[in-house]
């Protein structure tokens, strides 16, 4: 299912909801912004969602984009690990409500 050419119906998305896609192109170019946080720390936190998420095409998109912004292979694990044990924990935790 997974292939990034699928992101070319995008424009099929954007030609049928315009408003809304404009918006969301301007709010995402908003939030990744320079700022308070580096656009390195906040692809690396587009990194860890996508990895928590499990979305395939934002782990392409950010990856690379934090790769440009001059995120490291130990950032990057760190990046996972921190992810995993946010995943994992959300298992354990959840358990509480079915014992």
């Amino acid at each position: 299912m997974f292939d990034m050419a699928n992101l070319s119906k995008l424009k099929t998305l954007s030609a049928g909801a315009p408003d809304a896609m404009k918006a969301f192109h301007a709010f995402d170019a908003a939030a990744f912004k320079e700022g308070a946080l580096s656009v390195k720390t906040k692809e690396l936190l587009a990194v860890a969602v996508a990895l928590t998420t499990q979305c395939a095409y934002c782990l392409e998109i950010h990856g690379k984009k934090a790769r440009a912004a001059g995120a490291t292979d130990a950032e990057l694990s760190e990046v996972a690990m921190v992810a995993a044990a946010i995943r994992a924990g959300g298992a354990v935790t959840h358990a509480c409500h079915v014992l």
